[in-house]
Order: structure tokens, then C-alpha cells, then sequence
């Protein structure tokens, strides 16, 4: 009898627990699905929609390029303008494919509201059910979703999507009909080939949602932190007599509650005790639930308002400094942005590392997973509409597509507190009238955000002048110059007072440095291998088998880190300058990692991975990029005996006020011994730019040449800085009884017949070589093909030549005369060896170098093409390194190895031959 009961006891708790499990609500598409393209529109419309497809399967969320579908790629890795590009595509399609897949619809949902969504798609969707169309979707930042309550009853049905990725709308990618390769004109990085691809299929969640009717929809939360107000906007079609609201902790601690009204859309509070402000360094979220009946409508937010106050970057009435880099969908494994939280929480984690709070999403919005992310890290984000148009207004269709992908970005992630900037696109030119009146539009509809017309523009005054409507100004130059150093560095003598007061000071709105950067690194050959996806790296690999075919593949590791360490000390320069200048309130570098297309742009300290490339560490850039920075302001890297190095302190404080500091400096020398240091005491250092706390001084005697390296830190903290100068002596050996000095050719073969030793260092300005440059490529040599175009110099730094002459194997700011006066000689082929290599650009991979050694019959011989003839007395470092080839000249260690004639040295008749041609887009 005992054994029976307890049987029907455990039958009734079985048949309780059925009867109390929650109903269903959402039903995952995840998984295989059937597809057949349709390039060329068989299916007309709706014509495969009411029968299965007997196509291939594919597994949603994917794509056709996961799954191998669409025209294989047939191209090889050779230099070319197609391969040079960027990466290659393995397969592509771009027309109309149909998916389709059985749905069972269950009982419980009979009466239900059923939605489908699609979380992310290129460009337009088709639904269908049993046949029965139901309607287009068309967005490429949201989801694509579509009520099917009306013919989703219970049991099966046939679900077909058809999904279109061709240019519906081809004026949002405007810019130039020059590209020689159609496919890859598109630029703006919602649709392009270039960083995502033209993918077809739908990533994210795919599913459908079950409600009842009644259920608040378009939960909008809004913080006035002004006035301590939280208010909710919402749409209720509920008849239920009143709604609830909560507001909760993420922990799902009540912290607020009560009811609203029937039919009310909105309801403004005063903020709950204990709500605390969302910020960079305090990202806490809370969750705004309105619930109707049995159905709860759930919002995340933070508490914080982004704000222009009398013309300063606020964040909850203090002020805040962005710094940015540029994200332009580039994940080379998929050809797509990640839609998990995780995937976007561990490139935000790598960013914070190297001292960045913000993103500038170029041309693209990034979908919900990014926005979660970055509001639990206190990460700042601008996103901008699917634009990049020299032709803003001109069609209207695609301007209401704009309008409405406004709307619905807005609709879709404006809760999110890390969205605190919006632009119509990037470098726009067309109506500026009608660029203005949808600023105001937007700001209207949505004031949680700040508005601006376009990420700069080359159209006048348009990138130059704050427009009427912008709440900020992104650019590259104001109306009075520059205010990043691609103007700057290699024109005007390196000095490091300078900031960009005089440019920037008048500008009535926040302002942010546009796309600062942009330093060409040399393609890193290590790399290759890890493009296992769906993406081929043949462009590396064209680079490879040049380096390869001229003898050059030994030395690309080193080409790689030589030339970002110069990219290294720029991007340090750039971001100083900014912190330095009162007026910034942010800068947008790019970039941080590699730029794989428009012409493989690797111009960035790691890789299109966000690995480093192993040029600096996070810990070095956040010496120089983090909430607070020591800076100094000095005259020059280059001084000699009898000068007075000079330095003012200043610390760039965007963290908290931090009062009573001690600010603590010391100069080392390469043993890293200290040859000096001081501190400055009881230092207030207020939110924002502290100038004028102290002074460095130091009387330069050397007696020989040596560099140095002056330290900043903020004494118990994490903040500290550095920044090398060199010191030379004021005598220096420019003379040999041993050696000929001349820049006679014919006086040099002289000399050599005779067996002498020789330092030949004709006039510059008359080889026909590359013209001198400091800086390294803009962007890439494919893409601006009409610039100078080396990569930096490479040298042994422990070689006898620089024995009196110091050095790193990389360029450095006292390099900065040297390279100006100087042409880089082609001697592909010549049996030289050169002692200060120039890094060619990885096009045309010639042997460069300004400096080499060889012999010529019986004579021995030093090859300049560097200046070392004139004003000596002047020009320190041009003294020193002649200084310093002539002692390794006379000593037994000059021993050259190669061997040349004399007519191979007649540069003049030489001309830098370019093996690869391309044109500049930019130029008419």
C-alpha cells in the first residue's frame, strides 16, 4: 500500500510540474536550412516560395561564403591593382538566394503575436509562408523583423526568406568612378568588399517570438541627470486598467516601482535614492520593466547624459576627453561583425589595454551585442549611418532609406548609454542644407545623443566650419589649418611645444581630431597563416614572393618592426599634441589595428586581429594614451654642448581631481643610470589640462654622443611617460688625413683607382632616387600612389659605423634632418651593402638604402646620399654621423665585402623604377 501511494505522489508532482512549465515563448531557426541563388531572378519574387527547394543546405546564423557557395576565386598572389586591394574573397555572391525551412508552430501559440526577426542581413529580405508573402525588410545595421501572427497558426508551415545583397540603393557608396574593379568601388563599410564583405544570409539571432496581445513595445529610457529625471517612452496598446514599472538592479534588486497609468506612453520620474551615474569608470546598468498582464517589456540603461557644455565634451556635467580609433567591420575570419556580447567585451578589453574609451564605427552602426558590451565596460561609441557619399540628397530614395535607417537605429540601440555620438556618414559631400535640417530632425526625435552632419568632408566650408545643427565637430583641419600631424610632421622641424591651440581654440562646439594616423607599417609575412576563414590573404601573399624574388624575405620581420616603431613614435607625438591642447575634447586614431583594403592600409600597432605585431606593448601606449598623462613641452630632440635642455611639466587629467601630488622626473642614460631628477610637490591636478606645474632643467656637456631618456610620473600612481633626446658634442671629427671627403663622382674615382678610401657623398638634390621623407607612407602606396613612398630606415645599431653616432635599428625623431636631406638610391642588383637601409614600400620592394658600403677595384668606399657636406655647424646630427663613418673608415674593421665599378655609382643616370601603377582617387 506504502509503494502505491508513493507511486501517485510522484505521479501528481510529475503531472503538476508538466502543467506548471513555462509555455514557449521563443523558438530557435538556428540550424540547416535549404537555399538555391537566383543571380538572375528566376525565382521571380515568389515563384519557389510555395514548393521545397531542392537547392544545397546551409546552416543559419552563416553565410554563403561559410558554407563555400558563389564563384570560387581564381586569382593568384601577384602584384596587381585586384590582389593589391585587400584581401581576396574565397567565394562570392551577390544577387537573391532563397532559404527555406519547416516551422512547427505549437498549440499554445494559436492567438499569439508571432514575430519573426532576423538580427542582421545584407540588404533586403523577402518573407514568405506557405507561399504567402508577407512582406520586405531593408536595413544593414538592424534587425529585420515582420509580423506573422495571420498566417503562423499551429503546426507546419513552409518559412522561405529571400534575401537580396545587391546595391539597392548604390548613391549611399558614391565616391569615385575610378576604380578599375567594380567590385571593390563601394567604400562605406556596411557594404563593401573592402573590410566586411557583401555577405548573403543572416548572422545573429534568427528566430521567432510569441506574445500576447497588449504587450509595450519601443521601450525608450531617458536620463536627465540635470534634473535628476528618469522618464520612460513607450507604445501601449494595452486595454489592461494600469501598467507596472520596476526599476531594478542588474542583480534584480527593486531600487523603484509603482503604476502607470492606462493608456499613458510615458512616465517621467524623479531619480530613485541609490541610482548611481553611469560613467567610464563606473558602468553600472540598471533594467526599466514595464509589465501588462503576464507580458514584461524590459529596457537596459545607464544613468548618464552626454552633454555640449559652452563648447566642452560633458559626460553627467563633467568633462570627459575621447580617446578613439576608428572600427570599420574589420574581422577577417568571417567577413562580419560578431553578434555575441563575448566576442565584442574581449576587442573592447584589448582596446582598453592601450588606453582607449571610444569607437568611431566609420560608415556602419554595430549590432546590439557591441552596444552590451561597451556598456558594461564604460566604453563610448559614435555610429554612423550606412553612408559614404559625395552625393548627400541628390536621390531621393536613397535619402528616405537613410532617414529610416535613422530611425531605426535610434528605435533600436538608443538605450544603450555607450551610444553618446551619431553622424550621417563619413566625408560627405552634396546638400549641406539638407544635411543640417536631418541633424535637427534627429535630435528632435532622440536627445540622448549628439549629432553631427559628417565625419569631416572635403567639400568647403563643410569640413572645415562647425555647421549650424552640429552638436560636435570631427575633422582634420579647421578653417585656420591642421589639427593632426599628417600636415605637420614631415614639414616642420620636430619640436615638442606645440599643440594645436591656434587652429582649434576659435571652434564653438567639442571637438575631435579626424582619423589622425594613418602611418603605413610593412605587412607582416608572419601573419598569412592565420586567415583560415573565409577570407585569402593573397595580397600578403603577392608581397611575400616579391620579397622573395628580390631577395628581401629575410629581412620582413625586421621591415615589419622597424617600421612600426617609427608608425609608434608618430601615433605618441599625434595623441601628445592632443592632450595637450585645451580646445580637444577627443581624437579618432586610424588607426590602432591594420586597415586590410583600400589598397591593404596596414597602418596599424597590431594586426587586423587586434594582435600585436610586437612593436610596443598595451603598457607602453598607455603611458601615453590613458585617463591621466604626464606630458612635458620641450623646443627639440637634438641639442649640443653648451645648450640648456628646457621642459615645462604638464598632466592631462580626464580620471578625477586628484589633489596633493608629486610629480617626479629624472633623466637616464642608456646604462640607465639617472644623470639627473627633481620632483614638484603638492600638485592640485584639476579635471582636464594642468599646464605650467614645474620645470626641467639641464645644462647639456657632452663629451660624447649619447641618448637620453627624460621621465615623468606621477609619483604612487600608474602614470608615468618618457620621451628620448640626444645629445652631441660641439666638436666633432669631420676631417681625415685617411679618408677622401668629396662629392665629385669623378674626384671619387680618382681616388679609387689609386686604391684610396673614400667617403663620397654627392648633392642630393641632383640623384634621381625617392625623395627624402621622415614620415613613412600615408595610408597605402595603392590607394595615394602620388607620394614618397618609403617606409622608414633600417640599421644595425650595433655596427662600427654608429659606434660614435647613437642609434636604435629603427628611425627616431633625430633621423629627422638626415631623411629630409637625403634621396634613397635603388641598388637592386649591386653588390653594396647598406649601413642605413630605407625601408621601400611593400609594392615595389626595391633595395633601398642612403647610405652604403663597397669597394671599387682597390679601393674602399662610403656611399652617402645623405647630406653630410653643408652648414655642420648647424645640423649636429649630420656632424656626428659623418663624424662617426669617418672613424669606422679608418678603422681595420672597414673591411666592405661587395664590389662594383665605378659607372654603377652614376645615380644620375639612374630613375627609381616603379613596377606597379595605380590611381589616386582622390585626384582628378
Amino acid at each position: 500500500m506504502r509503494m502505491i501511494y508513493s507511486i501517485l505522489i510522484l505521479f501528481v508532482a510529475v503531472v503538476f510540474a508538466g502543467c506548471t512549465k513555462s509555455p514557449v515563448k521563443e523558438i530557435s531557426l538556428a540550424g540547416e536550412w535549404s537555399v538555391k541563388l537566383d543571380s538572375m531572378n528566376i525565382g521571380m519574387d515568389d515563384k519557389w516560395a510555395d514548393k521545397k527547394l531542392d537547392g544545397v543546405s546551409v546552416q543559419f546564423p552563416g553565410t554563403l561564403d561559410d558554407a563555400g557557395l558563389g564563384k570560387a576565386n581564381t586569382q593568384k598572389p601577384v602584384m596587381d591593382n585586384s590582389v593589391m586591394w585587400g584581401l581576396t574573397r574565397k567565394h562570392q555572391y551577390i544577387g537573391k538566394a532563397w532559404y527555406q525551412k519547416e516551422v512547427n508552430i505549437p498549440a499554445n501559440w494559436d492567438g499569439k503575436n508571432i514575430e519573426l526577426e532576423l538580427e542582421r542581413v545584407i540588404w533586403q529580405s523577402q518573407v514568405f509562408i506557405d507561399g504567402k508573402r508577407f512582406g520586405k525588410n531593408e536595413s544593414l545595421t538592424t534587425p529585420h523583423s515582420l509580423d506573422l501572427s495571420s498566417s503562423l497558426t499551429p503546426g507546419k508551415h513552409l518559412l522561405t526568406v529571400c534575401i537580396d545583397n545587391s546595391n539597392i540603393y548604390p548613391l549611399i557608396n558614391a565616391q569615385s568612378d575610378k576604380y578599375p574593379d567594380p567590385i571593390n568601388q563601394d567604400l562605406a563599410h556596411a557594404y563593401t568588399n573592402h573590410t566586411q564583405i557583401k555577405w548573403n544570409g543572416v548572422i545573429g539571432d534568427i528566430k521567432l517570438t510569441a506574445s500576447e496581445a497588449g504587450k509595450v513595445e519601443d521601450l525608450q529610457v531617458y536620463s536627465n541627470v540635470a534634473e535628476g529625471t528618469i522618464k520612460a517612452t513607450f507604445k501601449n496598446p494595452s486595454d489592461v486598467e494600469n501598467l507596472n514599472y520596476q526599476i531594478l538592479t542588474t542583480a534584480g534588486e527593486i531600487v523603484a516601482e509603482g503604476v502607470i497609468e492606462k493608456g499613458a506612453e510615458e512616465i517621467t520620474l524623479q531619480k530613485p535614492e541609490g541610482v548611481e551615474l553611469w560613467n567610464e569608470f563606473n558602468p553600472i546598468l540598471y533594467d526599466f520593466k514595464v509589465t501588462a498582464g503576464d507580458e514584461i517589456t524590459s529596457a537596459r540603461f545607464g544613468y548618464s547624459q552626454i552633454a555640449k557644455d559652452d563648447g566642452v565634451l560633458t559626460l553627467n556635467g563633467k568633462r570627459i576627453f575621447l580617446r578613439g580609433n576608428l572600427e570599420c567591420v574589420i574581422f577577417p575570419l568571417t567577413g562580419h561583425p560578431p553578434m555575441e556580447k563575448e566576442e565584442w567585451a574581449k576587442l573592447i578589453a584589448q582596446a582598453k589595454a592601450y588606453g582607449l574609451n571610444h569607437l568611431r564605427f566609420h560608415s556602419w552602426c554595430p549590432p546590439a551585442a557591441a552596444f552590451e558590451a561597451a556598456d558594461e565596460a564604460g566604453f563610448f561609441y559614435q555610429v554612423e549611418l550606412p553612408h559614404w557619399s559625395l552625393h548627400f540628397g541628390e536621390d531621393e530614395k536613397t535619402t528616405t532609406f537613410l532617414l529610416n535607417e535613422a530611425d531605426r537605429i535610434l528605435s533600436e540601440y538608443g538605450n544603450h548609454p555607450s551610444f553618446v555620438l551619431m553622424a550621417l556618414g563619413n566625408e560627405l559631400e552634396g546638400d549641406a542644407d539638407l544635411m543640417n535640417s536631418t541633424v535637427a530632425e534627429l535630435r528632435a526625435k532622440d536627445n540622448r545623443h549628439l549629432y553631427m552632419t559628417t565625419s569631416y568632408s572635403f567639400q568647403y566650408p563643410l569640413g572645415t566650419i562647425a555647421q549650424p545643427e552640429d552638436d560636435f565637430f570631427v575633422t582634420q583641419k579647421t578653417d585656420k589649418g591642421w589639427i593632426r600631424g599628417q600636415g605637420i610632421f614631415n614639414e616642420q622641424y620636430p619640436n615638442f611645444n606645440e599643440d594645436y591651440t591656434a587652429t582649434s581654440e576659435h571652434v564653438p562646439v567639442p571637438l575631435i581630431s579626424h582619423e589622425i594616423g594613418q602611418y603605413s607599417v610593412y605587412p607582416d609575412m608572419s601573419e598569412i597563416e592565420k586567415y583560415t576563414g573565409v577570407l585569402k590573404p593573397l595580397n600578403f601573399m603577392a608581397v611575400r614572393n616579391e620579397l622573395e624574388k628580390n631577395g628581401l624575405l629575410d629581412l620582413a620581420g625586421k621591415f615589419t618592426y622597424a617600421s612600426g616603431k617609427l608608425a609608434a613614435i608618430l601615433y605618441k607625438e599625434e595623441i601628445e599634441r592632443a592632450l595637450k591642447t585645451p580646445a580637444f575634447d577627443g581624437f579618432q586614431l586610424l588607426q590602432l589595428q591594420d586597415f586590410p583594403g583600400q589598397g591593404t592600409a596596414l597602418v596599424g600597432l597590431l594586426n587586423a586581429f587586434w594582435e600585436s605585431k610586437g612593436v610596443i606593448s598595451a603598457e607602453e601606449f598607455r603611458q601615453f594614451n590613458a585617463e591621466v598623462v604626464p606630458l612635458i613641452r620641450f623646443e627639440k630632440a637634438v641639442y649640443e654642448t653648451g645648450e640648456t635642455f628646457n621642459a615645462s611639466l604638464e598632466v592631462a587629467n580626464f580620471f578625477k581631481e586628484m589633489n596633493g601630488q608629486t610629480l617626479a622626473w629624472s633623466i637616464t642614460n642608456k646604462a640607465g643610470e639617472t644623470v639627473n631628477s627633481g620632483t614638484e610637490n603638492n600638485i592640485d591636478l584639476e579635471l582636464g589640462n594642468n599646464g605650467n606645474l614645474g620645470n626641467i632643467e639641464f645644462k647639456v656637456d657632452a663629451d660624447k654622443a649619447e641618448k637620453l631618456m627624460i621621465h615623468l610620473a606621477v609619483k604612487g600612481t600608474e602614470y608615468k611617460n618618457n620621451w628620448p633626446i640626444w645629445i652631441y658634442p660641439k666638436e666633432a671629427k669631420v676631417s681625415s688625413d685617411n679618408v677622401v671627403v668629396t662629392a665629385s663622382l669623378q674626384q671619387a674615382k680618382q681616388e679609387l683607382e689609386k686604391g684610396n678610401t673614400v667617403l663620397l657623398n654627392p648633392d642630393y638634390k641632383k640623384l634621381k632616387g625617392i625623395a627624402g621623407r621622415f614620415v613613412p607612407v600615408f595610408w597605402s602606396p595603392v590607394h595615394f600612389p602620388n607620394q614618397p613612398s618609403s617606409m622608414g630606415l633600417l640599421m644595425d645599431e650595433n655596427h662600427a659605423a654608429f659606434n660614435d653616432f647613437p642609434t636604435d635599428e629603427y628611425t627616431d625623431w633625430q633621423w629627422w634632418d638626415l631623411c629630409i636631406k637625403s634621396k634613397s638610391l635603388i641598388v637592386d642588383g649591386m653588390d653594396v651593402t647598406p649601413i642605413v637601409r630605407v625601408i621601400d614600400n611593400f609594392v615595389t620592394n626595391h633595395h633601398l638604402t642612403n647610405v652604403f658600403e663597397t669597394k671599387v677595384g682597390e679601393g674602399k668606399l662610403v656611399y652617402s646620399s645623405v647630406d653630410l657636406m653643408n652648414n655642420l655647424d648647424e645640423r649636429p646630427v649630420a656632424r656626428q654621423l659623418r663624424s662617426s663613418l669617418l672613424q669606422y673608415m679608418e678603422s681595420d674593421e672597414f673591411n666592405p665585402s661587395g664590389l662594383v665599378t665605378i659607372d654603377e655609382l652614376d645615380f644620375a643616370d639612374n630613375t627609381a623604377r616603379k613596377q606597379f601603377e595605380a590611381t589616386d582617387i582622390y585626384n582628378d
